[in-house]
């Protein structure tokens, strides 16, 4: 199934995560890394791709991320450990 976007988590250098969505997973997680992407993530390279979950719309992935963006990191680690048969990174690793 062809996915038309993504919500994505990275884990930076830090240790810290960093919940986004993108229409392109590969290039996103290229500019996090040329220190061109978000301001979090500027500071805390490199990142490292830890979670890819895709939606059939924009809409659907910015709302994915903005309930996990709100959960403390407890929440989000259980989040990630239950859903790893949701998780895409396979279809994005080098």
């Amino acid at each position: 199934m062809e996915h038309k976007a993504y919500m994505y988590v990275v884990e930076c250098c830090d240790g810290t995560y960093y919940t986004g969505y993108t229409t392109d997973v590969k290039k996103r997680i290229a500019v996090h890394n040329s220190g061109k992407g978000a301001k979090y993530t500027r500071a805390r390279l490199p990142v490292k791709l830890i979670y890819v979950e895709g939606f059939d719309s924009k809409e659907e992935a910015m709302s994915a991320e903005a309930l996990l963006k709100r959960k403390k990191r407890p929440q989000k680690e259980r989040f990630l450990s239950d859903n790893q048969e949701k998780n895409l990174i396979s279809h994005f690793e080098e």
